[in-house]
């Protein structure tokens, strides 16, 4: 049988893997594959994950949970060059970069669409010495993923999301950046600013000219705006409109470099980011996958 590496994270969602585990490892079996398990845990380190994991020595690696553990594994992958395709079960809170790849929730129709799938390579964002790939983010609520409690992510889903950020609207304030690439140079103030190598962020449509394959990053940046002029432009981003508002920064490019002498953190994914200045680049082709739709 041939061998996969497959990872899981018990706490993803509403620990949805939990109770599909024997049909996720029967589908495989009846297929000729044959599952090797690493559970994430809060003390694991996903290095020891690779310890074995050689190119030669696996078809590929299969991975259950959402944008977060997706991101963390292949940022393990590449500390320990391993350059196999993944595929993904997409059972977290945030399945963001899943959905854009047309990767069906169902955990049977996923992993029997990854297995009658060809591998095929989509870009990757790198943001300083890490790899993201959904969206990187910075400014305003950018960090309500990271102080959200996992244990209330997991009872009610996105909407705990949304209850840390009505929590974090009395520190609304205008936030000075610059952002260089060959297409913008803009010096200024924003709410915050979004880089997708993916397209939805809290299954929000935002950046909804991207392609995974295009070698392109889609830039989105709110600028700082009069506070009676944030509703109108909230429903344009509901009606997806907002890319051609004026007070919306937009732009493709392969890189670009982010500065701030703000004090506000970072954000890859739902996991905290580094600290400026930040050096933004889109690896084109830089992830092999199945399963893509």
């Amino acid at each position: 049988m041939k061998k996969v590496k497959f990872i899981y994270n018990p706490y993803s969602g509403e620990n949805a893997i939990l109770e599909k585990l024997d049909e996720v490892i029967r589908i495989h079996q009846e297929a000729g594959y044959s599952l090797v398990p690493y559970r994430i845990d809060k003390t694991s380190d996903l290095i020891e994950a690779f310890s074995d994991a050689k190119d030669e020595n696996y078809h590929y690696v299969l991975i259950a949970g959402g944008d977060g553990t997706v991101d963390s594994v292949v940022n393990a992958m590449a500390k320990c060059g391993v350059s196999l395709p993944i595929g993904i079960l997409p059972v977290g809170t945030a399945n963001d970069f899943a959905k854009f790849l047309g990767i069906p929730f169902d955990i049977k129709k996923a992993c029997m669409q990854i297995l009658s799938s060809e591998v095929t390579t989509v870009d990757l964002g790198r943001i300083n010495d890490k790899y993201f790939i959904n969206v990187a983010s910075t400014g305003l609520f950018t960090d309500v993923s990271q102080k959200t409690d996992v244990n209330l992510k997991n009872t009610i889903g996105k909407l705990a999301y949304y209850l840390k950020g009505l929590e974090e609207l009395p520190n609304f304030r205008k936030l000075k950046v610059k952002i260089n690439s060959k297409e913008v140079d803009f010096d200024g103030e924003m709410y915050f600013m979004l880089v997708f190598n993916g397209k939805t962020a809290g299954n929000f449509n935002l950046a909804t000219h991207a392609d995974a394959t295009d070698g392109l990053l889609d830039v989105i940046v709110f600028k700082a705006i009069p506070i009676r002029e944030l509703i109108p432009l909230f429903i344009k981003v509901l009606k997806g409109d907002h890319l051609e508002s004026d007070n919306v920064l937009y732009f493709k490019t392969d890189s670009l470099i982010i500065e701030s002498p703000e004090d506000i953190v970072t954000d890859i994914d739902g996991e905290r980011g580094p600290e400026f200045p930040l050096n933004i680049k889109c690896i084109k082709g830089g992830l092999k996958i199945l399963g893509v739709k």
